[in-house]
């Protein structure tokens, strides 16, 4: 195969703003957002900066799981509107100079789908249920699952049927797992990839895309409690030994199969132009990501590091070196996210809008692509509302011991004077707090130094710089503890001061490119940095 240009391997140094569909704009008044809302979003998307969109899931879907449970992935959900509305989307995000990147589920279908419904009607050993991963039970009377794995979502793994047997499921018993030993499976999302190809679609971000292989069905998992603690990127339940120890050997997650799935799929990419794939992928240690992204598998693969990461120097260099580095052994692009729709956001996380703009604009510097999380750009906390007004099943399948993803779900804020903050006539899926008024894109556009114009600024930046994206180099400064520093050729140094009280130091530059807040001074090459700040110095 030719090697591909800069332009040709557009992904390698985009950024890509992540649209929740749902929470993002309602053009139809029914509180719910949808395509046509995103089409009236366009201009403001295009305004940021970005170079594409992805859309978490919008087809077909009794909405379990926030859509990803899929019932028809070759169908719009008609919550979202219709397959023609989807296709006017993405000629006009292309006529905006941004292309589209839709969400793909292949490690589950609905329980609604048609195969699992055939399933169950099905018997035991048929055809239709050799699709997903159905088994008998162990006891006297198959009364037990036929393994103790448990769901991410809490509880058991498995659900049983009427006439006794179990299916696995992952996730939510409305999620079967689907079986890739089979080749109904291969076909049918090959036939699902083209269909989107072929309507414009520029990439698809793979949801858990090192599980769709399972060993040792039937044999039990040593510590599946511990495991299922350690599996959570957002938990201090498990040490860095266990999690380690656990992660390395998991039966379903990370198997080698998965990668000839993915030379397949990647063959299908091929015979289309610049379209690209991005792996979402959390496996242990973190230098087998490197094994999704050769160059005959995935474009990208998403590091979780950003997504929980301290305001820490040296938590921060230690993860920038090893991804970079992880990645380089098989030529691939780092991909960067501070935030998305399963994990806190950033200002929420770190408590403080300083160290949320400081981490942005030290993370937009880094070698290789930027994802941001709609309403990141705006420096959205997350929502806050009762038990009672949750939709995630984690929330409610728990009863609330864990809280689950829906206050990073909350619609957004685009006007501070209208109804339900400019989100939609009606109601909102999930209630918007008193306080979003603030954050509301028509009052930021108005003030220079608002949240949203310092990452237009920023993005602006990192598009016209010379040393900014892309495969460029980069090389860490010997600092003082606390500060991180590092160079980017041609002409960039960043400095970001991770302390409580402000430091002075000598740097060779000449000039300031931009900054994460006020109070920097620059004078004769040395640098005076406020607390939880970050600098981009022209050299």
């Amino acid at each position: 195969m030719p090697s591909l240009t800069k332009h040709d391997a557009w992904w390698r140094d985009a950024v890509i703003y992540q649209v929740y569909p749902r929470s993002f704009r309602d053009s139809n008044g029914d509180g719910e957002g949808d395509l046509r809302g995103i089409i009236e979003g366009l201009p403001y998307l295009a305004s940021l900066g970005i170079d594409a969109i992805w859309l978490s899931p919008i087809y077909r879907s009794p909405n379990n799981d926030g859509f990803y449970d899929v019932a028809d992935p070759r169908d719009i959900d008609p919550l979202f509107g219709t397959l023609a509305d989807a296709e006017l989307l993405i000629k006009e995000a292309h006529e905006c100079g941004l292309k589209i990147i839709f969400d793909i589920i292949p490690n589950h279908f609905s329980s609604d789908h048609i195969w699992f419904q055939a399933a169950l009607r099905a018997a035991p050993g048929s055809a239709e249920r050799a699709r997903f991963h159905f088994y008998d039970g162990r006891g006297e009377h198959g009364e037990l699952p036929p393994n103790n794995w448990n769901s991410l979502f809490t509880g058991s793994a498995w659900t049983q049927v009427p006439d006794g047997q179990w299916y696995l499921h992952l996730f939510d018993p409305s999620q079967p797992d689907l079986n890739w030993d089979n080749a109904d499976v291969h076909e049918d999302f090959e036939t699902t990839i083209r269909f989107w190809l072929d309507r414009g679609v520029d990439g698809f971000r793979i949801d858990v895309s090192h599980g769709l292989v399972k060993e040792e069905i039937l044999v039990d998992h040593r510590d599946p409690d511990l495991l299922t603690q350690a599996l959570r990127i957002d938990t201090n339940d498990v040490t860095a030994e266990q999690r380690a120890d656990l992660l390395s050997d998991m039966p379903f997650f990370d198997r080698d199969g998965v990668h000839d799935i993915y030379r397949a799929w990647r063959k299908i990419f091929n015979e289309y132009k610049n379209r690209m794939t991005v792996g979402e992928a959390f496996v242990y240690p973190t230098s087998r990501l490197a094994n999704y992204v050769r160059h005959d598998e995935l474009h990208q693969i998403f590091n979780f590091d950003f997504l929980l990461i301290d305001w820490d120097a040296e938590k921060i260099k230690e993860a920038a070196t090893r991804v970079i580095s992880e990645l380089a052994t098989v030529g691939a692009p780092a991909t960067w996210a501070l935030n998305n729709h399963d994990s806190p956001r950033l200002l929420s996380r770190l408590g403080s809008v300083d160290k949320a703009r400081a981490l942005a604009l030290l993370t937009a510097a880094l070698p290789g692509s930027l994802y941001i999380y709609q309403g990141e750009e705006l420096g959205l906390p997350d929502g806050e509302m009762p038990l009672s007004a949750r939709r995630d099943p984690i929330a409610i399948r728990s009863q609330g011991a864990d809280l689950g993803r829906d206050g990073c779900r909350v619609p957004l804020p685009w006007s501070a004077h209208q109804v339900n903050f400019g989100f939609s006539l009606g109601a909102p899926w999930l209630p918007q707090m008193h306080s979003y008024g603030e954050y509301a894109i028509e009052r930021q556009v108005k003030e220079p130094h608002s949240f949203l114009n310092f990452y237009k600024k920023t993005l602006e930046l990192r598009k016209r710089h010379p040393a900014l994206g892309g495969d460029g180099s980069i090389t860490f400064l010997d600092t003082k503890p606390g500060v991180l520093a590092f160079t980017r050729v041609p002409g960039l140094v960043v400095v970001a001061n991770t302390h409580d009280e402000r430091v002075v130091m000598d740097v060779e530059a000449t000039s300031v490119l931009h900054t994460s807040g006020p109070g920097v001074g620059f004078a004769s090459e040395v640098l005076t940095l406020p607390p939880h700040t970050t600098v981009w110095l022209q050299r």
